[in-house]
């Protein structure tokens, strides 16, 4: 099995490259579905996490306040680093397991944080997403809702760019429209096949 690693800055398209590959017939396990998978009402990481950072980040209902958690960590680089030895391992454990299950030739793991977390020492190809940070912060403030200031800081929160570019093994810039995107994945895919 080849695992390929899957991963890009915030509102570059990496979620948007994960849906065309599983529309080409290929496994995707991403990282965000796993973390809500394990961050269920009531399991043991949601405990671990109300444990460091108060019940103020939970609902009503006893399910994760995700905005308020985000606000959180997104404003402290220290809260954001106890979260991420929080979550991290849990998500590594998961990724084994549905790894360990998979019975395809290759799988895909999409990670935003993959070379931040050292998730790429579990896959033998790396995939960057790319987008100039002009491009990002337009998505975002389309997309989230962001001011500028909070888009600006969910960007530097991340890896630079540069460095994502540097660790990749295949790089897809998506500055551009989505049927040049398309191509783009085709190409990639043909280029992996050989």
């Amino acid at each position: 099995m080849k695992v390929i690693g899957l991963t890009g800055g915030i509102a570059t398209g990496k979620s948007t490259v994960a849906k065309m590959l599983e529309r080409r017939g290929y496994e995707v396990i991403d990282a965000d579905a796993v973390v809500h998978e394990l961050q269920t009402t009531g399991s043991p990481l949601l405990n671990q996490i109300v444990n460091a950072f108060g019940s103020t980040i939970l609902q009503n209902d006893g399910s994760l306040n995700r905005g308020k958690l985000g606000k959180i960590v997104f404003d402290s680089a220290a809260d954001r680093s106890k979260l991420n030895e929080i979550v991290h391992p849990a998500i590594r454990r998961e990724f084994e397991r549905k790894i360990a299950s998979s019975q395809r030739e290759v799988l895909f793991l999409d990670v935003p944080l993959l070379f931040e977390a050292g998730f790429d020492d579990m896959t033998e190809v790396n995939l960057v997403i790319t987008a100039e940070e002009e491009v990002q912060l337009l998505r975002l403030l389309q997309r989230d809702g962001f001011s500028k200031a909070e888009a600006q800081a969910r960007i530097h929160s991340q890896m630079p760019m540069n460095e994502k570019i540097e660790r990749a093994d295949f790089v897809i810039d998506n500055n551009g429209e989505m049927n040049v995107l398309e191509k783009k994945v085709d190409k990639f895919l043909e280029e992996i096949s050989r």
